[in-house]
């Protein structure tokens, strides 16, 4: 674990999200962001950002490709909070470069450029959007997928170059949800129907029960951990 890592687990230990998020607001003023892609946990941190005014800049992907509904909770979320979400989109000539060499559903015809499409439409905006940033909030859970078991709460983000810190790292599905309904949080309409991951639409299915909660992810991929490169597990 890099010495900035080591210092934000000091700094956080013991303390609720609550608590780590006004803390590292102060000792990153200016320098720390949070990513939503507005699924449960996510709304969960916009909430406990917004409502308690710290000064944490979000921002979202635009991947030009998200469900309606995706776009509906946005718009429910900065209605409820008065309060800006940053949105970075990929850039149109590579969009355009992919789509005129390979139309536009060349995912599905491979991993490669299933990676390709992930590359364009959220690395590279994702690289943006952190760029003199020195902390990155995000929802990340333990139990999400077993990738995200070799995880920990702050790691080093070495393709970035900066901490990222997962304040509800430890919470169960149970814990949000509860979360979300008793400060009565706007959330994504799509988890209703058996989407507990969302991305965008044509990359995203809902889930039969006892399937894995990112399974409905690439399902058309036959891979056990399978990621679009933003949450790389990185060095502890």
């Amino acid at each position: 674990m890099s010495e900035a890592a080591k210092y934000i687990k000091e700094v956080t230990a013991g303390l609720s999200p609550v608590e780590a998020l006004i803390r590292l607001a102060e000792l990153f003023p200016g320098e720390i962001v949070f990513s939503t892609s507005f699924g449960w946990e996510d709304q969960v941190i916009s909430h406990i950002i917004f409502s308690n005014n710290i000064p944490i800049k979000v921002f979202t992907l635009e991947t030009g490709r998200l469900f309606r509904e995706t776009y509906s909770v946005w718009a429910s979320t900065m209605d409820r909070y008065k309060k800006p979400i940053h949105a970075y989109y990929p850039n149109n000539e590579l969009v355009e470069q992919m789509v005129n060499a390979k139309g536009p559903n060349s995912f599905y015809e491979s991993v490669e450029n299933r990676k390709e499409c992930c590359g364009i439409r959220k690395i590279e905006p994702l690289k943006r959007a952190l760029k003199g940033n020195k902390l990155w909030i995000t929802g990340i859970r333990a139990d999400q997928s077993v990738n995200r078991h070799d995880m920990e709460d702050v790691e080093w983000d070495e393709q970035n170059q900066l901490a990222k810190f997962h304040p509800i790292f430890n919470w169960t599905l149970e814990d949000v949800k509860a979360y979300i309904k008793q400060y009565n949080i706007p959330y994504n309409s799509l988890h209703d129907k058996g989407f507990p991951s969302i991305g965008c639409a044509p990359c995203t299915r809902a889930v039969a029960e006892g399937e894995d909660f990112r399974a409905g992810r690439w399902w058309w991929e036959d891979q056990s951990k399978k990621e679009c490169g933003l949450h790389e597990v990185t060095a502890k």
